[in-house]
């Protein structure tokens, strides 16, 4: 059977590589599964300060598997389907955005529906010339999910919001980039070295501070500015008590590149 997840580790970088291309890394229910643990394990492994998420082949993930969805179409037990297949999506989404390091998400080609939505929980996106997004629900009829009408208001504004679901529209790499859904986009030759490129120079940087500045982007939308203040200033003091801080204070002070040892 071919692992429908291949994992690699160079140092404290890990790459989680979906391996369905047959499907462009379409999940069913055991393929999400076995993401979501790889998600959950990395975030609990200290040694770890940065992971990239791509796809082999053509496609970064096209979201959930279609020809599954009919399988459970023709037995009768589509809800239960996707009851567990968006649970999944959901706890998957959560791992990303909850992880208190960078996750770089690297887009070879298409990133449509459920797909879509983890590229956008990434913290770094990177994408080949050719990529496009893809809402995709529109064509099944299909609810989104895995945070996708979280996301997309907040990147783009609730109109552009509409426009991209109501027209189930295929956004090219270099629109996607100038419309704020990605950070880069280069040749797809150049894609997967610039990915692990990105990851190692996040690797080498503040990996707590990192953390918490996941945590107070997305607490920005929740919650009122005395409560992100204070949130802010929690990060803070919590930050003084740690490794990173003293060293790129004395770093600042030298006049050397700071070298942020490990969390800790």
């Amino acid at each position: 059977m071919t692992e429908t997840l291949l994992v690699h580790r160079d140092g404290p970088v890990v790459e989680l590589c979906l391996n369905r291309p047959e499907r462009l890394n379409g999940f069913d229910v055991p393929s999400f599964q076995r993401f979501r643990a790889a998600l959950e394990t990395v975030a609990l492994d200290p040694s770890v300060r940065a992971v990239v998420v791509t796809g082999t082949g053509r496609a970064f993930s096209a979201g959930g598997d279609v020809a599954a969805m009919e399988g459970a179409r023709t037995s009768g037990t589509l809800p239960t389907f996707f009851h567990d297949l968006t649970g999944e999506q959901e706890r998957s989404v959560r791992a990303i955005v909850g992880m208190a390091k960078p996750v770089v998400a690297a887009l070879p080609g298409v990133a449509a529906g459920g797909g879509l939505s983890l590229a956008l929980a990434a913290d770094w996106r990177i994408a080949a010339e050719s990529a496009l997004l893809v809402p995709a629900f529109p064509a099944l009829g299909a609810v989104p999910d895995g945070g996708l009408t979280y996301f997309l208001p907040h990147f783009l504004g609730l109109g552009l919001a509409q426009e991209f679901l109501f027209t189930n529209a295929r956004i090219p790499a270099e629109r996607a980039r100038e419309l704020g859904l990605l950070h880069e986009v280069v040749p797809a030759e150049r894609l997967a070295e610039r990915a692990r490129e990105r990851a190692r120079e996040l690797a080498d940087g503040p990996t707590f501070a990192y953390g918490w500045m996941k945590r107070l982007l997305h607490s920005a939308f929740t919650e009122p500015l005395e409560g992100q203040l204070a949130r802010e200033r929690q990060g803070a003091v919590e930050a003084a008590r740690r490794t990173e801080l003293p060293e790129g204070i004395q770093a600042f002070h030298a006049k050397r590149p700071a070298k942020f040892p490990p969390p800790g």
